[in-house]
């Protein structure tokens, strides 16, 4: 009897969890009224490739340009096709937004119809709006060394420093500023109001985060945050209850109820987020909030 009776409580435990995580990830934001939506490029999709990082920081760079009336469509596939030139660089073709930059900064950089694919050769020369540069030279046109900020929040190490995160996409020893997590998520969202672009870097494998539905909420969290995904933020947005999403421009094509858009909550945010890339003329304004 005791035997039995144990077993019934162990199934009704089983039950009671798989309704909440069912709950959990049909919990769908109603209501969502747009505060902020940044211009950004049409939709890509990255594949099967392993691009996100690319895909994010050019996406970051794209809708900062716009901001500034200066609209620009950058290649990924020739950033893909630089990484091939880097000796420590993984098989796999993974890396952070970080390694974007850099990977910008050694190699430079073409606009999108130059080299729209990988299949297309490499191109000598970048050409826009009838006009020629090396590749050098259009990079720094559009992403000039420094002018992105990375920016983390974990409490291995101190705030206020420049950081290494200990992660496998980071082969290249890039650092972030790494701040509290309240900070973070100010930041961010200044940046976004502001019209910046800002590139994500997080974990999407929580239940909470529904890709064909078209939004990321907080569920059922097991207190780990792995680096497994980025996407770029392009907005600002509440649902009837009053709850702030960021609108993430994703890089899976638009075969999702959003078109290729995610509402990512504040607090999936604050849960999941491994890191930001944002324009570096924030870091002053990052060490402010930060105090």
């Amino acid at each position: 009897m005791r035997s039995t009776f144990r077993i019934f409580a162990a199934m009704k435990r089983i039950v009671f969890f798989c309704v909440l995580l069912l709950m959990a990830c049909s919990h769908r934001p109603e209501g969502l009224e747009t505060e902020v939506l940044n211009g950004y490029t049409p939709v890509k999709s990255q594949g099967s490739s392993q691009s996100c990082w690319i895909y994010a920081m050019l996406a970051a760079i794209e809708t900062e340009h716009i901001g500034r009336g200066d609209s620009v469509n950058l290649s990924v596939a020739y950033v893909e096709r630089m990484m091939e030139q880097e000796p420590e660089a993984p098989a796999s073709g993974r890396g952070t937004c970080m390694t974007a930059l850099r990977l910008i900064a050694k190699y430079g950089l073409v606009p999108y119809q130059t080299m729209p694919s990988a299949d297309y050769p490499l191109p000598r020369h970048a050409y826009m709006l009838g006009c020629e540069y090396t590749m050098g030279e259009f990079s720094r046109s559009v992403c000039a060394p420094g002018e992105y900020l990375g920016v983390t929040s974990t409490p291995a190490a101190p705030y206020g420093e420049m950081v290494e995160l200990p992660l496998a996409d980071n082969w290249d020893h890039s650092q972030w500023l790494n701040v509290e997590p309240d900070t973070l998520l100010a930041v961010t969202e200044r940046a976004v109001r502001q019209g910046h672009g800002v590139a994500w870097e997080g974990d999407i494998t929580e239940r909470g985060f529904c890709w064909e539905e078209g939004y990321a909420v907080t569920s059922w969290w097991n207190g780990t945050t792995s680096d497994n995904h980025c996407m770029a933020i392009v907005g600002i947005a509440h649902d009837e209850q009053g709850e702030r999403y960021f609108i993430m421009k994703n890089s899976w094509g638009t075969g999702n109820a959003c078109s290729g858009l995610l509402y990512m909550s504040f607090r999936y945010f604050q849960a999941k987020t491994i890191a930001v890339v944002l324009p570096a003329e924030d870091k002053k304004v990052v060490e402010k909030v930060g105090r």
